[in-house]
């Protein structure tokens, strides 16, 4: 017979038309965007840490005023959660950006808009020049902090990907610089299944959206967001 003590499996239920069920007492803290004097990213802090519970339930229309955490509001819009995001086909033909020591794969459709990768030129122009040992650093630690797992790095050398070492937890990224609220940073291989079943590509670093407009349910597609050409302006700035 089983434990009745056994702790729940770690995972992350989408439910119909709801919120995220979190089972197996899942970590959960705030993830604050720290900019620099340029309003650019350059490391993610600590904010607020929930305590732990067994289980819980995160909103996902947007619309809870008990956020995080969901409060029914979903049933009272009528909000249509359906899941876009499917066989995840944009997994399969990344964008490819090959430098002299570094190889970067960019899966644009994940983007949650962290910013973390307009530091110092770009990832991409910083690619291409990773054999100067500082632009590779600088590379890395942008790739690394890209909480979607959108950009990812591999050393041509070694033939491998350059992943952070992460716990298991959940993150509510908070982007005060853009005064936006972003989305639900999921860390360190956390089983995430649809509506329907049907598990999702187990990843490192995965950005669910909690607005409620993402276009790729259940994933972040930067729908929170201000209007894409304000953001390009204070990235020019």
């Amino acid at each position: 017979m089983k434990s009745k003590n056994k702790e729940k499996k770690q995972k992350i239920k989408v439910t119909k038309n709801g919120p995220y069920l979190v089972s197996g007492k899942i970590k959960l803290q705030e993830q604050i965007s720290t900019v620099d004097s340029k309003q650019v990213p350059i490391k993610w802090s600590k904010g607020i840490k929930y305590p732990p519970q067994k289980v819980y339930a995160l909103c996902r229309c947007g619309q809870s005023k008990n956020k995080p955490f969901c409060d029914g509001t979903h049933i009272k819009i009528r909000f249509n959660g359906k899941e876009t995001a499917g066989k995840e086909t944009y997994l399969r033909n990344p964008k490819k950006i090959d430098g002299p020591e570094l190889c970067l794969t960019d899966y644009e459709e994940l983007c949650a808009s962290a910013r973390f990768c307009h530091r110092e030129g770009g990832i991409w122009n910083l690619i291409s020049e990773s054999n100067n040992q500082n632009k590779r650093k600088i590379a890395i630690e942008e790739s690394c902090d890209c909480p979607s797992g959108r950009l990812l790095i591999f050393d041509k050398r070694t033939r491998g990907i350059i992943e952070p070492d992460l716990e298991k937890e959940i993150g509510l990224i908070e982007d005060p610089a853009m005064k936006v609220r972003g989305p639900i940073w999921i860390r360190g291989k956390i089983e995430i299944e649809s509506a329907e079943g049907e598990k999702y590509t187990l990843r490192n670093r995965v950005t669910l959206c909690r607005c409620g407009k993402s276009k790729n349910k259940p994933f972040c597609d930067s729908s929170h967001y201000p209007e894409a050409e304000t953001v390009e302006a204070i990235h020019m700035q």
